[in-house]
């Protein structure tokens, strides 16, 4: 039981900081499109990216730094056009929770998180070298992933229906542009300190 609540307590602090992909599920949230699939397919990533690292990838992944170096290139180019789309869905937002710049189709929102899940370098870092590491450490790394896991979804689930408690704030169209405009800040500063870290 030890090994199950560590596993949970260190994946939701991995993930609790506001990147780019808390972001566009926060978006999706308040919005309220698209939301069941977009906090699946993060959470069902997670977990695949956990189970990954229990497994060991970790150790292979870290014997291939040009990998990693070619996924903060190609995360850092799409932060960067996100950034630029979030900043004209601020300068173009229309009215209220109608805002422009969320995603018009399922299928869209779904590449799009995607994009954000797996074009980020850290996400290997901190699920599938990080969390499978400290699972080693465990007396049942299996119980660490499942608490790990567990995390995921609770935050993810949490993340992007919670947000809707927040909807009579973002009834009104400066509160979108001030959304807007801090996400964009957020695609850029994580797009500057990828290609630095590269």
């Amino acid at each position: 039981m030890g090994s199950l609540v560590s596993g949970f307590f260190l994946g939701f602090s991995l993930i609790l900081a506001i990147g780019s992909q808390n972001a566009f599920v926060l978006r999706a949230g308040l919005a309220r499109k698209f939301v069941l699939p977009i906090v699946l397919t993060c959470a069902v990533s997670d977990a695949v990216l956990i189970i990954a690292g229990v497994s060991g990838l970790g150790a292979l992944i870290n014997q291939m730094p040009d990998l990693i170096t070619a996924i903060r290139y190609f995360g850092a180019a799409f932060l960067a056009f996100y950034g630029v789309r979030s900043w004209m869905a601020a300068l173009r937002a229309s009215d209220g929770l109608t805002a422009e710049g969320v995603l018009n189709t399922q299928r869209q929102a779904i590449v799009t998180c995607l994009m954000f899940t797996w074009l980020n370098p850290h996400v290997y870092l901190d699920t599938v070298v990080l969390l499978g590491s400290i699972s080693q450490t465990h007396s049942s790394p299996v119980l660490f992933a499942v608490g790990a896991t567990l995390a995921s979804f609770i935050f993810f689930f949490s993340l992007g229906f919670g947000a809707r408690l927040l909807a009579p704030l973002f009834a009104a169209r400066r509160a979108w542009q001030v959304l807007d405009f801090v996400i964009g800040i957020i695609m850029f500063s994580l797009a500057f300190m990828l290609i630095r870290g590269a």
